[in-house]
């Protein structure tokens, strides 16, 4: 790892009956779902929109690898936390540590690696340099 690590960052999610399955608890797969969504909202949250950052950079970051562990269910309209915290990153890859939680007890934990990508060739690239100086000086 290179540089300053920013904090951990927290996004709100509400869970809705569309994301639990027949045992009235969220769908395994939704967990990454709701993921996904913290680290976009991170990225805005470091200024960076992705959609505007992939296409002025001509990048896009994609999951290379997730590990995670479920701890305990989340039901429905509970109020989650979802976490994302940069733990470690390379010139073309961020790993990410990910919680979701429910009144700051854990339900999941995720380690989630992600790699930038040449948007148009589809090949490994550095990540810009923007994004690598907030990461450096973010708090």
């Amino acid at each position: 790892m290179t540089g300053r690590m920013s904090a951990e960052f927290s996004f709100p999610v509400r869970v809705y009956y569309e994301d639990t399955d027949a045992a009235g608890v969220v769908y395994y797969a939704n967990y990454l779902k709701f993921m996904e969504r913290a680290r976009t909202e991170w990225l805005a949250a470091l200024g960076f929109p992705l959609a505007a950052f992939e296409r002025e950079h001509g990048v896009a970051f994609v999951v290379h690898r997730v590990e995670i562990d479920f701890v305990a269910p989340a039901r429905l309209n509970d109020r989650l936390d979802v976490t994302v915290e940069p733990v470690d990153r390379g010139a073309s890859r961020l790993v990410a540590l990910q919680e979701v939680r429910r009144d700051g007890a854990t339900l999941t934990r995720a380690r989630v690696a992600l790699a930038c990508i040449d948007a148009a060739r589809w090949k490994p690239a550095r990540m810009p340099p923007p994004l690598l100086a907030a990461l450096e000086t973010a708090p």
